[in-house]
């Protein structure tokens, strides 16, 4: 009994570690991608065959008289080798304890894009644990809510999933559309960590009692940072193109016939801007509560001027994954905005 007692007691705070964690995954994510170093571990979950990366490319190079355990990787003749078997090598190299990589024929080495996703994973790894602690601590919940059990098991599942997801992604190469489903993925996992949050909040009585339905509107307001979150992802992949189109030097260059999916993607940020602005508005003039509309109206801004940033002062270091991470918190705060609404439009009914 005092074990479940303490479990329930620090359940939220375990929930919203787990989910400080969540976006700190989002954060390396965006860091990855920055830095092109998506294909820095070739294999998964390894990298390069080891629980440690090398550090230096020798490590991945053929040598005479080295223990090699099976599914370690090298490279030869710019083709990766896997170890079929445990053996030490000889002194010449025998292509009978090797076998070709076959998920892709990507073979190459860079010593910071292999850290770099390396202490990606290594984040999933820790954001992973701390939600499988958060489900084995939701079962003192299941005989009063079993709600807040079956979502936080749902969470490990996810998680589960968005790791495969991962694995796809280097299968893929870095395919666009699997990037983008690995990026919404991430924000369904927060979703799903804030309700859990919201609806273990002790007191649920308090908050926001809006005598108005201002639920459509929060909801359409989500809806469309979701899609402009898609668009993008998309045009960040265009922008990817264009680097390896004329050079990581030539930044200046970098939007230059980069496509209609950009115009869209800015013009569809100024419907995001007014329909915020119009909500806003409609909260403070019926003093309707909801406070956290303006964390919504900050990190829009911010948004606005990361992108403005990125367009007209050539992509400064680091606004593309502060970009990202804006709108990952952005979409964030909305959902929970949106979460109250609905507790509101329940205690207003209920009056």
């Amino acid at each position: 009994m005092q074990y479940e007692q303490g479990m329930q007691k620090n359940f939220r705070k375990i929930a919203k570690i787990s989910l400080v964690l969540v976006y700190l995954v989002i954060i390396a994510g965006a860091v990855v991608r920055m830095t092109g170093s998506g294909m820095g571990c070739p294999d998964w979950p390894k990298c390069f065959g080891h629980y440690i990366p090398p550090t230096d490319i020798s490590e991945l190079q053929w040598r005479s008289d080295t223990e090699i355990k099976k599914g370690q990787i090298i490279i030869v003749d710019q083709t990766l080798m896997v170890a079929a078997k445990d053996f030490r090598t000889g002194d010449m190299y025998d292509e009978s304890n090797w076998k070709r990589y076959t998920k892709h024929d990507y073979a190459q080495f860079n010593v910071a894009h292999t850290w770099t996703e390396y202490i990606n994973r290594l984040c999933g790894a820790l954001a992973g644990l701390a939600t499988l602690v958060l489900a084995v601590a939701s079962i003192s919940f299941y005989k009063q809510n079993k709600k807040i059990t079956f979502f936080s098991w749902l969470v490990v599942f996810g998680m589960g999933f968005q790791a495969w997801l991962g694995a796809t992604v280097v299968y893929s190469v870095l395919e666009p559309v699997k990037i983008t489903v690995h990026m919404i993925m991430a924000l369904v996992i927060v979703a799903l960590l804030l309700y859990i949050i919201h609806i273990t909040k002790k007191n649920v009585s308090a908050g926001p009692r809006s005598p108005l339905n201002i639920l459509p509107l929060m909801a359409l307001a989500l809806f469309m940072t979701l899609v402009q979150i898609i668009l993008g992802t998309q045009v960040r992949q265009l922008v990817d193109d264009r680097i390896d189109l004329v050079g990581e030097a030539a930044k200046n260059l970098w939007m230059s016939n980069i496509g209609w999916e950009f115009y869209l993607h800015r013009s569809f940020s100024i419907l995001v801007v007014v329909l915020n602005l119009v909500l806003a508005l409609r909260i403070y003039r019926h003093k309707l509560g909801f406070s956290k509309i303006n964390w919504v109206l900050a990190l829009i801004g911010f948004e606005v001027l990361t992108g403005i940033a990125m367009y007209y002062l050539d992509f400064p270091f680091a606004s593309q994954p502060l970009h990202l991470v804006l709108a990952s918190l952005l979409f964030g705060v909305q959902f929970y905005l949106v979460l109250e609404a609905i507790s509101s439009r329940k205690r207003s009914k209920s009056l």
